[in-house]
């Protein structure tokens, strides 16, 4: 029984010292995952499950390294690049609330399995049983973000809810178990205080072949001096914003009548678009479904706060959700009645090889809803 405990203990020893390189392996698993040839007809639950696999372990791997505080080397990269308001918000209720980072790990998972639960539930059941694992998967999604703004007391819900993996700092001189030595047992004071003694000075330094200046005493490392022409910009990244002194939780405001209307129905809108696809005959061509999921969205738009209170995370977050309205394109009626032509004809004038990439992910965008879903 002790044996897989240790062979698991011996995985995470090795992604903590090799971020790097684990960061990417995955990225590539993920780009190659996009362009394999017939990735969606004869191999699709083959390759969808070599997908959804990657970003499971992704997200394995990012919990890992917050766990393990990727060590010193990430608290010296957050001194000279500080944390996003988004890393910094979705950081704050992870560490908070026991059960948003539950809800929160949920709803990632089921985002990356989606396409994939749709894929075994139609060759399994039909379409029948396709449906009905799309309406379930968008009832727990639709749960997990309704749970999602009651812990964060009425708060838009980012995407993603938890936070991303920041980049990684390169590797420090010396040994590198040393400094996982030094680093393993510190936490999120210890970090705000490795930070602040991070930018001390001490004349007993070594210069090392990065142009840091390393302590020998404590082993922590200085940033170099900006080139003589980038003065400007070295000073402008260190100027604190109104964003960088507020408390993590103040990042988003509170949403109070209307607001949180519009929020609510946001998270509606999937549920109602899939629970009205599901039951209509004709899935392609009906304009119902598509008119009803639309219509929901741009109410939501149309409610949604717009004052001077709105900060600079928030505006992010809607301009995201802007983006994410042109995925109603490709779905449902608008798509077979509008985009399909526009699409075909785009694929005739590419050449092959991008030709048959665009054929594959037309086979994806007809017979699957989770191939659009935002």
């Amino acid at each position: 029984m002790s044996l897989p405990s240790k062979w698991l203990h011996m995985y995470d020893d090795f992604i903590t010292k090799n971020a790097h390189q684990v960061a990417q392996i995955e990225s590539t698993l993920r780009s190659l995952t996009y362009i394999i040839p017939g990735r969606f007809r004869d191999a699709e639950i083959a390759s969808e499950s070599i997908h959804s696999g990657v970003q499971l372990l992704s997200l394995y791997h990012d919990a890992l390294l917050r766990r393990a505080h990727a060590v010193a080397k990430i608290a010296a990269a957050q001194a000279e690049a500080p944390p996003s308001p988004h890393a910094r918000y979705t950081r704050h209720w992870t560490n908070r609330s026991p059960l948003y980072r539950r809800v929160a790990y949920l709803l990632q998972v089921v985002r990356y399995v989606e396409l994939l639960c749709e894929m075994a539930a139609k060759r399994r059941g039909g379409e029948e049983a396709r449906w009905r694992v799309v309406v379930l998967l968008e009832s727990i999604k639709a749960i997990c973000r309704l749970v999602l703004l009651r812990v964060t007391r009425s708060r838009p819900i980012v995407t993603p809810a938890l936070p991303e993996r920041g980049p990684l700092p390169e590797e420090p001189p010396g040994n590198p178990a040393e400094h996982d030595d030094e680093s393993m047992g510190m936490g999120e004071d210890d970090e705000d205080r490795g930070l602040l003694g991070s930018i001390g000075g001490s004349h007993n330094s070594t210069a090392s072949a990065s142009n840091e200046w390393t302590m020998s005493r404590t082993g922590m490392s200085l940033p170099p001096l900006p080139a003589p022409g980038d003065t400007s910009g070295f000073l402008l990244s260190r100027v604190l914003t109104a964003d960088d002194i507020k408390p993590a939780a103040k990042l988003v405001n509170t949403l109070r009548g209307q607001a949180r209307v519009a929020e609510v129905l946001h998270i509606l809108a999937p549920l109602a678009f899939a629970v009205a696809l599901a039951r209509c005959k004709d899935k392609r061509r009906s304009w119902t479904p598509w008119l009803l999921g639309v219509g929901i969205e741009l109410t939501a738009r149309q409610l949604r706060d717009r004052g001077l209170r709105t900060t600079p995370l928030e505006r992010e977050e809607w301009s995201r959700r802007a983006w994410a309205m042109g995925w109603w394109a490709m779905r449902g009626a608008f798509y077979e009645n509008v985009t399909k032509g526009a699409v075909e004809g785009l694929r005739r004038r590419l050449p092959g090889l991008l030709a048959g990439i665009v054929e594959d992910y037309e086979y994806l965008w007809e017979n699957y809803y989770y191939s659009t879903s935002s």
